[in-house]
């Protein structure tokens, strides 16, 4: 925990957004959502309202994106996300400093209320786990929370060796699961299919 009652908490998010999209058919970032934001604008939106700053990584098809979010977000361009998620979520960790407290990674595709974030980011707080993570009817959700102390491991990841997963796995034990009754812990929206049926449902 930081000391310093003179600095501000340093809490991070990671969104992921720069796939190619293939099954959704067009870039999710720009896809409408509510209140006439973007998927994007609403993502960055919802996490700097709970006292958390975004670190958005785009990818060079979608690097105009950025026009969509408020000043305090901080951008990062994949410049080959075609390499996979892990290269994207490595793209972002080079812009968290090494001071970070509480990292979040979420991807553009998994939108949640501010209010989730708040709850999650205060069980990381209070229990200082390795990693704290939603669960709805026992299920784990989106999206993950890491103490300061998982950042080397997060700097390891690599896409042959199945990438954030690896981390989830070594600290799957000890995760500090926070049991929400809300199924959108669990929402991704991958297919035009699936956006309708969520977006109609919010």
């Amino acid at each position: 925990m930081n000391t310093d009652f003179h600095s501000p908490p340093l809490y991070f998010a990671i969104i992921l957004s720069a796939g190619a999209s293939r099954r959704m058919g067009t870039c999710k970032a720009s896809l409408p959502w509510q209140k006439g934001k973007t998927l994007l604008s609403y993502q960055v939106e919802q996490f700097l309202l709970a006292g958390i700053t975004p670190v958005v990584v785009l990818g060079p098809h979608n690097c105009d994106r950025k026009k969509d979010c408020p000043p305090d977000t901080r951008f990062v361009i994949n410049p080959d996300p075609s390499q996979g998620k892990t290269s994207s979520i490595l793209t972002g960790l080079q812009s968290i400093p090494k001071n970070c407290q509480v990292l979040a990674i979420s991807a553009v595709d998994q939108p949640r209320p501010t209010e989730i974030y708040q709850t999650l980011l205060q069980a990381q707080i209070r229990n200082d786990s390795m990693i704290t993570a939603p669960t709805y009817k026992g299920k784990l959700g989106h999206p993950l929370f890491f103490s300061s102390k998982a950042l080397l491991h997060l700097e390891k990841i690599r896409e042959e060796t199945f990438g954030l997963r690896q981390v989830v796995q070594e600290f799957y034990g000890g995760i500090n699961k926070v049991e929400f009754d809300n199924q959108v812990v669990l929402t991704d929206i991958n297919t035009p299919e699936n956006y309708s049926k969520v977006l109609s449902a919010e």
